[in-house]
């Protein structure tokens, strides 16, 4: 239910712009998200789940006085990897954006049959349809559902062990999934009426005059806003992110990347503890 008054005063109000459900790789089916974010005292949060925004429209139908912000991650090729870009606000009925998120779906659909065909040949006993059943019948299947599957299966001790043995880029299991451009990622934000954010920049590891070179790229593109305030940031990366958004006038938000029991350390709205995400950025954000 968006734009309710909040429980607290105005210059208390704590928000959370990157929050992700069981509509992609989260835990908690979105009405779950919008209830625990509810009584942990948050006044708004944003449903960014990977690639999809199925999961907005259960979200912003619960009947709590917290506002419920519409939006997605978008993953965008870059170099040998990905970085990702935070729609906000968008129009999650746009048609683009829905048939975008489709067809990036099909796309990892491909990788995710791939990946359980490298794993199967390798001697573990993985279907797609095995991960389905953790992910659920809509659920956006990623990396973190393999994981899940390997630690519950007793192939791995953790999420970690997983990752290093059988899910990172450097192992021969490991299929690359061909990604959007950060360009077309940032369009079809746009023209579903959205505000276009690059989330985390530190978990990229570029160097400096790299991921700045790379905002400068993605601000002739329309970028107009950067993720300052994250879970796995010390105080000097937050500071660096805060210098790059004066850098280059962007927009500065801030989130937690919950995602429930795939990310236990993390807690919606205060991240590790080290969170308190002002609601004046979002303020911000609606100017």
């Amino acid at each position: 239910m968006a734009d309710n008054s909040s429980k607290v005063n105005n210059s208390n109000k704590l928000i959370d712009l990157h929050v992700h459900s069981s509509a992609s790789d989260g835990t908690l089916t979105p009405e779950q998200v919008v209830r625990l974010a509810y009584d942990k005292g948050l006044s708004a949060i944003a449903l960014t789940d990977h690639d999809t925004v199925m999961g907005v429209q259960e979200a912003m139908s619960v009947p709590l006085p917290i506002e419920v912000i519409p939006g997605i991650e978008l993953s965008a090729g870059y170099g040998e990897g990905d970085i990702h870009i935070l729609g906000l606000y968008v129009d999650y009925k746009s048609e683009k954006l829905i048939s975008i998120s489709k067809n990036v779906i099909k796309e990892r659909d491909w990788r995710n049959k791939k990946m359980a065909e490298n794993l199967a040949e390798a001697g573990i006993d993985i279907t797609v349809d095995k991960i389905r059943k953790i992910a659920g019948a809509d659920g956006v299947i990623t990396r973190a559902h393999f994981a899940r599957f390997l630690v519950d299966n007793k192939y791995v001790r953790d999420k970690n062990e997983a990752f290093a043995k059988y899910l990172a880029t450097d192992t021969p299991y490991f299929v690359k999934r061909r990604y959007l451009s950060p360009e077309e990622c940032i369009e079809v934000i746009l023209e579903s009426g959205g505000i276009p954010v690059l989330a985390h920049p530190v978990l990229y590891k570029l160097p400096h005059n790299e991921l700045e070179n790379l905002i400068r790229r993605l601000k002739l593109s329309g970028l107009s806003g950067i993720e300052a305030i994250y879970s796995t940031y010390t105080p000097e990366e937050e500071e660096y992110v805060r210098t790059l958004a004066d850098l280059f006038k962007l927009k500065i938000t801030g989130g937690s990347d919950f995602h429930g029991s795939n990310k236990p350390d993390i807690n919606i709205g205060s991240g590790r503890g080290n969170l308190a995400i002002p609601y004046s950025l979002l303020e911000l954000l609606k100017d």
